[in-house]
């Protein structure tokens, strides 16, 4: 029997579609899936002020090494390698700078530039320092702020398909606000039916199964001043919100990972990416970028 369920969870609508044998094993599974994402967001979340990633940011430049949960560690373990596979274009440090720009969208003033130059002061991904053995954090100047939106969703998605798998589960769907895992086909059939939209006139329909797959892109998302548009999402070395358009999908092995790449490779565009793309093993992108009138085009899905 095929069931769906839905619910708004960190600040988007979480989707998840599964084949179970009955109504009352359907019911445990979804609960204890969104279950997993509502903790999940009790730790990750910077919106929420006792979240413990911002209980931890709270120490920066306290000189502490912090212990922290298994989540948190394991997540920021993941970002701070795709940040070095990827040049720290991916960046989970970069707080201040999404808290500045996401106010200045809100208001529609451009942020002053010696607002931006201190907000970047404050981040930088190697001032943030792990010890796997004590499992503790330390943030290594003060100021600092985490924002692990760019992998949360994704990292939440397999934790909820996990839990759907302890119940055996094997046939499910997990679309966190774009960020969608997938598992075994449903049954007799060969993959789950997914579209994929590059922004604008093209569609791509696929059959997919046990992977994962995440899409970014300002299509909703942007702020627009003295006729230009920025997208929300930050470019790590200047600060301010992408000046070309791009919409990028990635499909990997591993939801966390598919979505970081998403952004990573907005921010890199085509051609850092297709460099950056040889550490991940496994992915394939689609990445369309506008600058002006000139549109190009990575696609690795046909």
């Amino acid at each position: 029997m095929r069931y769906t369920f839905e619910k708004g969870l960190m600040g988007s609508p979480f989707k998840l579609v599964f084949y179970a044998p009955n109504d009352s094993i359907a019911k445990v599974a979804a609960g204890n899936a969104f279950k997993r994402v509502e903790e999940l967001n009790e730790i990750m979340s910077d919106y929420r002020d006792g979240s413990e990633i911002n209980r931890l940011s709270a120490t920066s430049g306290s000189g502490r090494w912090v212990p922290v949960s298994k989540d948190l560690f394991e997540i920021l373990a993941v970002s701070q390698d795709i940040s070095a596979k990827t040049g720290g274009v991916f960046d989970a440090t970069l707080g201040p700078v999404v808290q500045m720009w996401r106010h200045a969208t809100r208001k529609g003033i451009f942020p002053p530039d010696e607002e931006i130059r201190d907000a970047l002061a404050r981040t930088g991904y190697s001032k943030l320092k792990m010890d796997a053995r004590s499992r503790s954090i330390m943030l290594t100047q003060k100021g600092m702020r985490l924002d692990i939106g760019g992998l949360g969703k994704g990292y939440a998605a397999e934790e909820a398909i996990k839990e759907l798998k302890k119940l055996g589960i094997t046939s499910a769907m997990m679309d966190a606000g774009g960020k969608i895992v997938l598992t075994d086909p449903p049954p007799g059939s060969k993959g789950w039916n997914i579209n994929v939209s590059n922004g604008s006139d093209s569609l791509k329909a696929m059959q997919l199964s046990n992977v994962a797959l995440a899409t970014s892109g300002p299509t909703y998302r942007f702020m627009e001043y003295k006729g230009v548009r920025y997208s929300h999402i930050v470019d790590p070395k200047t600060g301010i919100g992408l000046l070309f358009h791009v919409r990028t999908t990635v499909i990997s092995p591993d939801g966390t990972v598919a979505d970081a790449l998403a952004t990573a490779f907005s921010v890199a565009g085509i051609k850092r990416s297709k460099k950056y793309l040889k550490h991940f093993k496994g992915s394939r992108v689609w990445l369309v970028e506008k600058q002006g009138e000139r549109t190009a085009e990575w696609n690795m899905l046909e």
